[in-house]
């Protein structure tokens, strides 16, 4: 199980990784649906100015998307493994100090506490990158699936125990974060049986294969589409997400119904992941990554019909269904869209857009939820028609993809 330089390993050893990254995604991810679901509130609970209740999820995406760089470079040198463990690291340090944060109740130390989780989340969403790191170009959109669908039961344990601790101790929402703590221990030990190779240095000299450049890359067609697509899926499902256990709350409803929303949308995120590879693999990336934009325009047609706790569940599982198909598609496509030599500058580089355009999304659903009406139900109607905007961008991208000859939009 060394990190070694390695022979390419087959489809078995790949499989082995889905295992641990299945578990990894389900037991540590169980983390950010708790996360998710209480940031805001305790955010309200602590901020000055209503309008900034949604800043410590912002912060969150914030430091997901500057560590993405950082983290890609550090795993293209050192391994997936040492990655993840700093990862796992950080989301405990986070989750210490927003601890503390509610304890002093300090808004600015629980941003703070908040920006270091965003580490956290920036090396999670490099596992369904590790996925394809030891599999064949067949079971790549496969291995992607089956360790996104780890989610599952992260859906399922995440809201859960947050019930169980947010009012555990005194401060409220303290437990929840200890408990995140202690998740992210057990981190490191999961990751010592991963069995990804650290990949090679690269050679040096005139003739040495230095792949395309950061610019050469995303100006592939292919490739270029895939980010659009996967940052607008990833951005419009942070968006609605966020703004959700403040809209369920603000319109008459409790924190458990709060909590049963977002446990549904996770569900939805997940549950798809069992057959998203199998779909790819039958009628390509492109009609899955256009099956998934359709769905989102759906579910804020849904939102838009009503406040009532039936249009929450709705909308928020073909939010989850949506973001399934474009993103795990978006995903497929990039991974075969690049060289090994290309893999850490291109997986950073796309994070880095990803995650900009979740940060400022979730930078716009606070206000947009808080400050754009004098109600909650006009906060959430304003949430849900600035998707628009951006569903267009992916869905126009997407067709110009399609309709054009197949010769130029082939990737690496």
């Amino acid at each position: 199980m060394s990190e070694m330089t390695a022979p390419p390993a087959s489809d078995s050893r790949a499989r082995g990784n889905v295992i641990v990254l299945f578990l990894a995604n389900a037991l540590l991810g169980a983390q950010m649906p708790m996360i998710f679901t209480i940031g805001g509130l305790a955010g309200q609970s602590l901020s000055p100015n209503p309008c900034l209740a949604t800043m410590p999820i912002s912060m969150i995406v914030l430091g997901s998307m500057l560590s993405a760089t950082p983290v890609s470079g550090i795993m293209q040198r050192y391994g997936r493994r040492v990655g993840f463990s700093i990862g796992s690291a950080f989301g405990a340090l986070g989750a210490l100090v927003a601890a503390y944060g509610l304890f002093q109740q300090s808004f600015g130390i629980f941003l703070l506490g908040s920006l270091f989780t965003g580490t956290y989340m920036s090396t999670q969403g490099f596992f369904r990158f590790a996925a394809t790191d030891t599999a064949s170009p067949k079971f790549q959109p496969k291995a992607i699936s089956y360790v996104m669908a780890g989610g599952l039961i992260a859906a399922l344990l995440g809201p859960q125990l947050g019930k169980l601790t947010n009012d555990a101790l005194v401060v409220p929402f303290m437990g929840t974060y200890l408990l995140v703590m202690a998740l992210n221990l057990a981190g490191p030990i999961l990751f010592s049986f991963l069995d990804i190779p650290r990949p090679e240095r690269p050679e040096t000299g005139e003739d040495a294969p230095k792949g395309r450049n950061r610019w050469q890359l995303l100006t592939t067609p292919r490739i270029l589409v895939a980010v659009i697509c996967g940052m607008v899926s990833y951005a419009l499902m942070n968006l609605v997400m966020t703004s959700t256990p403040l809209a369920v709350v603000g319109c008459g409803f409790d924190k458990s119904n709060a909590a049963d929303v977002v446990s549904a949308h996770v569900l939805a995120m997940y549950v798809p992941s069992f057959f998203t590879g199998h779909l790819i693999a039958r009628f390509g990336v492109e009609k899955v990554m256009g099956a998934g934009l359709l769905i989102l325009a759906g579910a804020g047609a849904v939102a838009l019909q009503g406040v009532e706790l039936e249009n929450f569940f709705g909308a928020l599982v073909l939010l989850g269904l949506g973001w399934n198909f474009g993103f795990i598609g978006a995903t497929s496509m990039l991974a075969q869209s690049h060289t090994k030599a290309e893999r850490g500058r291109m997986q950073g580089l796309n994070d880095l857009i990803v995650f900009g355009g979740v940060t400022c999304a979730s930078f716009a659903s606070g206000g947009l939820m808080n400050c754009s009406g004098a109600s909650a139900a006009a906060g959430w109607s304003a949430v849900n028609l600035a998707m628009a905007p951006l569903l267009v961008l992916a869905g126009g991208a997407l067709i110009w993809l399609v309709l054009r000859p197949k010769d130029q939009t082939a990737g690496a």
